[in-house]
């Protein structure tokens, strides 16, 4: 869910062959750290990402967890992957489904769908460590009203390969001769590369729109270093590599077709004009949006006083 309203922080100029160089903005949410990349002012959609939230690392302590009451979303695609921890999803198409390192959770809202990410009671009996990236992907005019779907896929069941100092899964769409299982709704990619230290990393040259975080370690672009917690995004057409630092790296890698037409934000919801936004707040408001079973009895209500942002797209 969004929950972040800071001010970017001032990104240095990129340097050849990147677009733009984005430093997420951090935000303490009760000693548990969220570092958001995207939207940022410098870019707000890398292809069809339109959110993309760090979370963590950082650790439970006995007794607590992970509590996000049930709450809405229109218009994307939540999709959760974990480097460490669990986080147990319920959503109002009855699903109820833990997520794990190297999993994909990716839960289609379309039309409104409601859902709740806690951490299981039974995982609260001791320390917890929680490090993963939630991201949002917007869906194409075309299928903003869709019905909401929900789907799962474990760690094994995600194409990987294994070669050169890398190793690479493929978390969602086409890249690098691999597909993924899950359906999407327009092109995009979205892959988890390790990367021994000199391992190099292609970019994948059918996407319109190429970004990469890197999560640990540091990797180096037409001569100059990154540390983690950089989101690069690239020029469209360029042949350019990733090369893992000293220390290797870890890295996520996303992007796609250049969306159709800007977006609205505001709170949860995404969509394509301003009045869908609304009817979404008064629905939400006025109790219309089902409820997540064995989740009831609670939920998030709707900021009253929260800017609606507009998300540009780039020509495609």
């Amino acid at each position: 869910m969004s929950t972040l309203d800071e001010a970017d922080p001032v990104c240095p100029p990129p340097p050849p062959g990147l677009e733009t160089v984005i430093i997420p903005r951090a935000h303490d949410i009760g000693g548990f750290e969220v570092r958001r990349a995207l939207p940022a002012r410098e870019r707000q959609m890398v292809g069809p990402f339109i959110f993309f939230d760090q979370m963590g690392p950082g650790e439970f302590l006995t007794g607590k967890g992970l509590d996000v009451r049930p709450h809405p979303h229109i218009g994307l695609s939540t999709v959760t992957y974990l480097f460490e921890g669990e986080i147990f999803h319920r959503d109002s198409l009855g699903s109820a489904q833990p997520i794990r390192p190297g999993a994909l959770n990716w839960m289609t809202a379309g039309s409104g769908i409601v859902h709740s990410e806690r951490t299981d009671p039974a995982l609260r009996d001791r320390p917890r460590r929680m490090f993963g990236i939630q991201s949002w992907v917007a869906l194409p005019k075309s299928a903003e009203n869709s019905a909401p779907a929900f789907a799962h896929h474990d760690a094994a069941a995600l194409p990987m390969v294994d070669e050169g100092g890398m190793s690479l899964r493929l978390i969602a769409g086409e890249a690098w001769g691999l597909r993924a299982p899950v359906d999407v709704s327009s092109p995009l990619f979205y892959a988890d590369a390790v990367l021994l230290p000199g391992a190099r990393l292609p970019l994948p040259d059918q996407h319109e729109e190429r970004g990469a975080y890197v999560v640990e370690g540091s990797v180096e672009v037409a001569g100059v270093s990154f540390d983690a917690g950089r989101m690069l995004v690239f020029r469209a057409g360029d042949a350019l590599a990733l090369t893992a630092g000293p220390r290797g790296a870890r890295v996520l890698m996303l992007g796609g077709a250049v969306m159709d037409g800007p977006r609205y934000l505001f709170w949860n919801f995404v969509a394509s004009s301003r009045e869908r936004l609304e009817q979404a707040k008064a629905d939400w408001k006025a109790g219309a949006f089902p409820k997540v079973p064995g989740d009831e009895k609670e939920f998030i209500p709707l900021p009253e006083a929260r800017v609606t942002v507009k998300a540009e797209t780039r020509p495609a």
